[in-house]
Parts: C-alpha cells; structure tokens; sequence
C-alpha cells in the first residue's frame, strides 16, 4: 500500500491489514517508525536473499539465478520507493553491503567467463536491479522462477538477434 501511496494514512493501513488503527499504534508509535520497520524487514530479506544464493560457494550459473529468483521475490513482497529507503543510514549502510557483496560476485562471473569483460566496470551491478526491478513490476504473471529465467537471459544474452 505504501508503494502505491507513500502517503497513505495509518488508519487507511490499518484498514488495509484488517486491524484497528490502535493496534497499529501499539506497534509503531508513529508512521516513520513503521516506514522504518518495513524498510529493515526489505533489507533483511536482501541480506537473506545473497545467503541463500551462496553467491561465494555455488556455480555462477546457479547462484546468479537463485539470487535473481530472491531478489525478484524481495522487490515482489516489499515493493516500497528506494529512495526514501534508502535515506535511513543503517538500512542504506546495509544495504551497501549487499551491493558489494553482489558486485564481488559479478566479477568473480566476469572473470569466470559469464560476462563479457570488455564492459564498463559495475555496468553489470548497475543493469541487474534496474532488470529485477522491471521484471517484477512489468511481468508479475511470471512465477519468480519464470522471471529469473527472464532477467538472466537478457543479462547473459542480451536483446540482439546475433
């Protein structure tokens, strides 16, 4: 609801989840301490994301589309304005480091031979979210599996017919 409308009321939240608006005031003293919550849980779900896709361990292949299948999931479940997001410094601190930890792992594919090396350097972490980020709000029919498939292709292939 928050995505849609960052300046949706509480009690129109509220209304929303199916509670009173004092519920959600015990819980959150007020609308940025909420817009907080939620921007902590999307970073946690990130950081959970990169663990689970073994972005150091795992095969490229493998982990670039396990991490692209999580975050597509992320973006899915918490779709909240980024830059808002990421004006609180522990979330941005945060999230940061996931940023680093992806682009480690998109040279260790370029060094690996996954991407072309002859590109920009952090072209590749500057084009895969803006690709998981459309994918997840242009084709939500596709299962997170589906659009991985999807992101990872236009990655790794590209838009040519060559």
């Amino acid at each position: 609801m928050l995505a849609a409308d960052p300046g949706a009321s509480i009690a129109s939240i509220a209304t929303e989840a199916g509670v009173d608006r004092r519920t959600v005031y015990r819980r959150f003293a007020s609308r940025e301490e909420l817009l907080a919550a939620i921007y902590e849980s999307r970073v946690t779900a990130i950081e959970e994301a990169i663990q689970d896709a073994r972005l150091r361990e795992a095969p490229v292949t493998v982990a670039l589309h396990r991490y692209v299948e999580n975050i597509i999931t992320v973006n899915r479940t918490w779709p909240v304005d980024l830059t808002r997001m990421l004006a609180h410094d522990t979330v941005r601190n945060r999230r940061d480091a996931c940023v680093e930890e992806v682009d480690t792992f998109l040279q260790r594919a370029t060094h690996e031979g996954l991407l072309r090396p002859d590109l920009p350097h952090g072209w590749a972490n500057a084009l895969l979210p803006q690709l998981m980020h459309l994918v997840s709000r242009q084709l939500p029919e596709l299962s997170a599996a589906q659009a991985a498939d999807v992101v990872v292709d236009t990655l790794l292939r590209g838009l040519g017919a060559s």
